[in-house]
């Protein structure tokens, strides 16, 4: 499969009309911290300034916007506000942890159209609060993440509701294309940020996955472009290894468990079948990465560099220190004292 540019470029045209000033979020150059892994370099891609805090902002913003569009069958940059059409207008739901659904609440606003966000009882109050601060309707089901996606699938079926999913097991779900395209805004900024910076191209990339939807976004947009080794990690916490799992599989599978962990956002139970094809297509790696890791990696980060983040956010920097810190591990994935290392700091911490 060959990267597409054009969905991303088109997405970042329309997310501009939504966020106004949306410019790249900055690179980081971790010094210390290469030096203390003994590896070259670290890069560090700071999603924490994105709009909404993190770069689920991207995906479930342009992909509502863009499933209003077909919904009224009207071009992608007349959506902004449809509030003075009263018949058929689309309800947009969706399943989330939290970040995912307040993007998609704010496409909804921004086109005008009415939103459900379905989350699971794990989800902290902060983060169900800035969802309805953002005017969609919260509701919470009972269970994990996977079962709050099966009740947002029965309330739209059941009301006529439009998915906004940013997982399915249809591997070629338009909506989940939609939304991995806003992510590919990421790669693009990436790639002209290190020419531009007359950087060396990484030669590594550790990538967090939830459902999978970012990962494989990165893997597909940074394809051809990584210097070698090029290897992409996707990164899940041991206690929701779902795209693991379904890697070692060929087929989403559901993780046993309750999935829970201190990365809450990336405690899925079955992966993203559009996300798998393309993970599978490009000989993505998978590691997984323990509780006192994930921990370990945002106060680390912190202490080092001042930026705060989640345990989701810091989870693709957990696992370069657990493979640095394994001699077997760095000899298979290739990391050397020159490798150079990008990561995604993925989320913001939450304010109370």
């Amino acid at each position: 499969m060959t990267t597409d540019c054009a969905p991303a470029s088109r997405a970042s045209t329309i997310l501009a009309n939504v966020f106004g000033d949306h410019g790249p979020t900055p690179v980081a150059s971790l010094a210390p911290l290469a030096q203390s892994l003994g590896v070259g370099a670290v890069f560090a891609k700071m999603e924490t300034g994105r709009p909404l805090g993190s770069f689920k902002s991207l995906g479930g913003t342009y992909a509502a916007i863009a499933a209003v569009a077909r919904a009224l069958g009207k071009p992608l940059d007349r959506i902004c506000d449809v509030t003075g059409l009263s018949d058929g207008l689309p309800h947009l739901i969706c399943a989330s942890d939290g970040n995912h659904g307040l993007a998609v609440a704010a496409g909804a606003r921004h086109a005008g159209v009415s939103c459900t966000v379905i989350l699971h009882g794990g989800v902290p109050e902060i983060r169900a609060n800035r969802i309805r601060d953002a005017g969609a309707t919260v509701r919470v089901a009972s269970g994990t993440y996977d079962d709050a996606v099966d009740l947002a699938r029965k309330l739209a079926a059941e009301d006529g509701y439009v998915v906004i999913p940013d997982t399915s097991l249809d591997p070629a779900d338009p909506v989940v294309a939609d939304v991995m395209a806003g992510y590919a805004v990421i790669t693009d900024e990436l790639k002209q940020q290190f020419a531009t910076d007359r950087l060396d191209r990484p030669t590594h990339v550790f990538v967090q996955a939830g459902v999978g939807g970012l990962a494989a976004a990165v893997a597909s947009g940074l394809d051809g472009w990584l210097a070698p080794p090029a290897r992409v990690i996707i990164v899940e916490p041991d206690q929701a290894p779902c795209v693991a799992l379904a890697m070692a599989a060929g087929r989403p599978v559901r993780a046993a468990g309750h999935l829970e962990t201190s990365a809450d956002m990336l405690s899925c139970g079955v992966a993203s079948a559009p996300a798998l094809k393309i993970l599978r297509e490009y000989g993505a790696l998978c590691m997984t990465v323990s509780e006192a890791e994930l921990a370990m990696s945002a106060m680390n980060l912190e202490a080092a560099t001042g930026i705060t983040t989640t345990s989701s956010g810091a989870a693709g920097l957990a696992a370069l220190s657990a493979a640095t810190a394994d001699p077997l591990r760095r000899r298979d994935l290739g990391l050397t004292g020159d490798s150079r290392v990008l990561v995604l700091i993925t989320e913001a911490r939450p304010s109370s």
